[in-house]
Parts: C-alpha cells; structure tokens; sequence
C-alpha cells in the first residue's frame, strides 16, 4: 500500500493517537468519527475481535462523511484500544469510582492492552484490518498511589484507566508494542503500509 507520500487521515480524536503520528513522521490530518460509530461489546467477542470492529466501524463512518472527497493519495487510519485483564475487557472509564475499579483489578496483574487497527483506502480498494497485542504487567498500588493518580485525572479518557505514558514507573511491558499501549501501534501501521502485513 506504499510509501511515506501517502496523506493519511486520522479517525480519531486521541491526542496520544496524534501526538504517535506525528512523532513518526506521518502526513496526516483529522476527521473525527460519529460518536455512534462506536456501538461498544458484542456478545461472544475476543478483545481483539472487538477492537478490529471498532476500529473498522470508526473508518467506514469518516470514508461515510467524506464520500467522493476521499482522493485517490489519501488513506483513512482508524485505531480501537481497550485492557483485558481476568477475562474481563476494559474500556475507557465512566468516572472515578469507574476507574478505582478498574486499576484495583489491574493492580498487581498482569494484563493485555489489544488495538484494532484498520486501514481504509479510496474505492475500489479494500479495507485492511489487523490487531496488535501488548503484555503488561502493574506492581502492587498502594492506596495513597492509586488515589493521588485519580486525583490527577489522567486516567480520563484512557482504556484501562491508565496512560502508559502517565506512570511508566508502574507499568512494565512484558511483550510487545509501547506504541500499542499509548494508542497506536506504529509497528503494525508501518507493515500494514509496506503491504507486509
């Protein structure tokens, strides 16, 4: 699917997603999907199954509203990210109490954080999806750690309740992608542009 000249257009409104991109070095810009774009857990998913859904859903909603205005050089790139820990999959909190929940199951695990990743390109082309799959593993927080980091409010916005990039003190990768964690998997999007994926 090519090279670095391609303009990428970024179904998200993740400042993490933003701020990868652009570390990396990719031309892009944003077009933000519908908020019904995403219709949350179907029975019987995996994580990953999950994730490629969303992530498909959110780019076939913004190559919806771009329609004919989607050129022949441009690429929609649309990331879904949640945790799964035990079994049970982790979104992005509804509040604090929300997110106590989640980081008291986190605390002490190990767990895994799946973004579906898919790549949308003009008509006539078709649409690629793949997931990508990081281990991590949380020490042990103490109360006063997982009160002054809700406190914070990083954990807002965020699947699993917590950024990577927030407390990397607490949080080791076990295997896989540091992008992935911070909500884009550079790795996999690289392959999946070189057609290696």
């Amino acid at each position: 699917m090519g090279e670095r000249n391609l303009q990428l257009i970024l179904a998200s409104s993740s400042p993490q997603r933003r701020m990868l991109l652009e570390q990396a070095g990719y031309r892009f810009r944003i077009v933000e999907p519908h908020p019904g774009a995403e219709c949350g857990v179907c029975s019987r998913e995996s994580p990953g199954e999950m994730v490629a859904r969303l992530a498909r859903q959110k780019a076939a909603n913004v190559a919806e509203q771009l329609g004919t205005q989607l050129k022949e050089d441009e690429l929609i790139v649309a990331c879904d990210t949640v945790a799964e820990c035990a079994g049970s999959i982790l979104g992005k909190p509804t509040d604090r109490e929300h997110a106590r929940k989640m980081l008291r199951l986190l605390s002490g695990r190990e767990h895994r954080v799946y973004s579906g990743l898919c790549l949308w390109p003009p008509l006539g082309r078709t649409p690629q999806t793949r997931v990508a799959r990081t281990t991590l593993r949380m020490d042990d927080l103490a109360h006063e750690q997982l009160d002054e980091y809700l406190d914070s409010g990083l954990w807002e916005g965020k699947a699993g309740a917590f950024g990577f990039q927030d407390r990397a003190g607490w949080l080791q990768i076990v295997d896989g992608s540091e992008s992935n964690v911070i909500g884009l998997p550079l790795e996999l999007l690289a392959q999946m542009l070189a057609g290696e994926a």
